[in-house]
């Protein structure tokens, strides 16, 4: 998980991001992939937004997902290679996360990974309006701390963005084994007019979707007896 510092009393329209940027000491091969491989797979927001997002990819992308915090990339890498004609933005500002999805990139030949090492609200405010079929948000850091809730990503003026990015039917995915933060999102979701929770019965959220990759940080929760949340939320 990331822990980049930044300012915590920032105005709330400036969303303050707090991550870690580096941790343990790359190897080699690592470091000039970050060095060599992640700029041709880096997107610059610092450019104009495109005025279609299928053109980041090449070929262009039938259909775009955005996953959020991607960690080791498990999730990732897996549904890259299963919807090879769907394009896959990974956003993950902690370098080691970066170069452990890089080296998947690199071994498996997957052509349909954008990579942007940043604040995924920035990224959601560059991406065109209804651009994505689909967001993921997996395991975040909770920051249980009363006073860090700030610095959580689900926030109401993140699920304002991400309704404008998603397209109508499009999904915003949640997956957590903190209760607290799956109430906090549930809380925050249910009062956002632009998406409805699909769950109808208990097994719609305590069992994953079919098809979902398990992460080694899921896999790691299950064996210390912490239940997850698959939470899924459709744009109308």
């Amino acid at each position: 998980m990331s822990e980049r510092k930044s300012d915590p009393d920032r105005a709330d329209g400036e969303r303050a991001f707090f991550g870690r940027r580096k941790g343990h000491k790359l190897r080699q091969h690592q470091a000039e992939l970050v060095d060599h491989l992640l700029p041709h797979l880096a997107l610059d927001i610092t450019t104009e937004r495109p005025a279609d997002a299928a053109e980041i990819f090449d070929p262009a992308a039938e259909d775009i997902r955005l996953e959020i915090g991607f960690g080791g990339g498990e999730h990732l890498a897996a549904e890259a290679q299963n919807f090879t004609t769907t394009g896959f933005i990974g956003c993950e500002p902690y370098v080691n996360g970066m170069a452990k999805i890089l080296a998947q990139i690199e071994a498996a030949n997957i052509a349909n990974i954008r990579l942007f090492a940043g604040d995924a609200a920035e990224l959601l405010a560059w991406l065109p309006d209804a651009s994505l079929s689909r967001v993921d948000l997996i395991h975040p850091d909770p920051w249980p701390k009363r006073r860090h809730w700030k610095r959580r990503f689900v926030q109401d003026r993140t699920i304002v963005a991400m309704a404008r990015v998603l397209k109508s039917g499009g999904e915003f995915r949640f997956v957590c084994d903190i209760d607290d933060y799956c109430a906090w999102t549930l809380s925050h979701l249910a009062r956002a007019p632009d998406f409805q929770w699909l769950a109808e019965r208990a097994d719609d959220f305590r069992q994953p979707w079919a098809g979902y990759t398990m992460t080694r940080y899921g896999r790691k929760a299950a064996r210390e007896g912490r239940k997850a949340a698959y939470l899924r939320f459709r744009r109308s």
